[in-house]
């Protein structure tokens, strides 16, 4: 009996009834009754090629717009073929999607696998008043007839707004990485954090191996939280875009560039140009709220030297009075003229090589 009950896997009462039945009549009848009809199928072979048909001119679009393009299609275009889809809920036309018949005449689409990099902490920095945690995005200057443009490299500070701007003609790592070793060196002050988005231009072994010689803290973007970067990607639009435009810079003007952005644009940013600092309160509700008061509004260097103890966050070698000779070397119209005309010069070059 246990063995029976082992190779069958039926009850034990259902074998004891089984094991009478065969001692009393010396048969076992078969109860079933014959197979059932399948249910019957409402939507052809036919109706899931249109509807291939269909996703492949439109590109799949969402069930309910193909829901409404075959319902167009039947009475306002007259297609037959489209008949029985025009009554498809939205469930079933994703069911029909999936089915094998509609997989064979579409073809399998592999959809993108998000992959794990182990390289860089997925959170935001906390400077905590500190100087030295930069925000860092790149901007590229557009293609022209299948030519690709530079590149620019925006680092600023997350406490003083020390911002440095940088030019390369590829955004390849053997581009990429002296010019981030010059910007790096640039600021006056040491270097304690690097957060960027998730692109493959930082988040990569040779960037993280050079910010590991120099015990930088690498830090990258959060999925969802946009403010991560607000920073640097607010500069994107009110620094690079205005003074140097949307439209395509061709890659030989790389050095050009890149000697304008840190010759001339990251002085006057650093020394001449005034910021946003916010006042962050809490509300009645425990909320942080941003006040941007008048008093508040500083140039970079101005944010730096009113930092508490801010001589010991400089470099080696730099000193307040060295970055205050560099403040009063000239006004701040100065300074704004010279970008000026620095600039102009630069496009008309730009302009003519480009036009000859």
């Amino acid at each position: 009996m246990a063995f029976l009950r082992k190779v069958t896997g039926v009850s034990r009462a259902q074998m004891t009834r089984l094991v009478a039945q065969w001692t009393a009549s010396g048969t076992l009848p078969d109860r079933r009754g014959p197979p059932q009809a399948p249910f019957p199928r409402r939507f052809t072979e036919a109706d899931v090629a249109a509807l291939v048909k269909l996703d492949r001119l439109h590109g799949q679009l969402s069930g309910p717009a193909t829901r409404k393009l075959a319902e167009r299609a039947f009475t306002v275009f007259a297609d037959p073929a489209y008949e029985r889809l025009t009554t498809i809920s939205v469930a079933h036309l994703y069911n029909l999607r999936r089915s094998a018949g509609y997989r064979r005449q579409r073809g399998h689409v592999e959809p993108t696998r998000p992959t794990q990099v182990a390289i860089g902490q997925r959170r935001r920095p906390q400077p905590n008043g500190q100087p030295g945690f930069l925000r860092v995005d790149s901007v590229h200057q557009g293609d022209f007839d299948g030519a690709k443009g530079i590149y620019l490299i925006n680092l600023v500070d997350a406490v003083t707004q020390f911002e440095v701007v940088c030019a390369v003609s590829r955004i390849s790592e053997a581009f990429l990485i002296p010019v981030l070793h010059a910007a790096l060196d640039a600021f006056p002050f040491a270097i304690q954090g690097f957060h960027s988005d998730n692109g493959s231009e930082y988040v990569n072994h040779r960037v993280a191996a050079m910010l590991g010689k120099l015990n930088v803290e690498f830090t990258k973007s959060r999925a969802r939280h946009t403010n991560d970067n607000a920073l640097v990607e607010s500069k994107n639009a009110s620094i690079i875009r205005k003074h140097l435009g949307y439209s395509h810079i061709p890659q030989q003007f790389a050095d050009a560039v890149n000697a304008f952005t840190t010759g001339v644009l990251t002085p006057y940013l650093n020394f001449h140009r005034p910021c946003f600092f916010p006042d962050i309160i809490l509300d009645d509700h425990g909320r942080q709220r941003r006040r941007y008061p008048l008093q508040a509004i500083n140039t970079p260097h101005e944010k730096l030297k009113s930092l508490p103890s801010a001589a010991l966050y400089l470099k080696p070698g730099i000193t307040l009075q060295h970055l205050d000779q560099l403040a009063h070397a000239m006004t701040d119209s100065q300074a704004a003229e010279l970008l000026n005309q620095q600039r102009k010069a630069l496009f008309a070059r730009i302009f003519q090589s480009t036009a000859a």
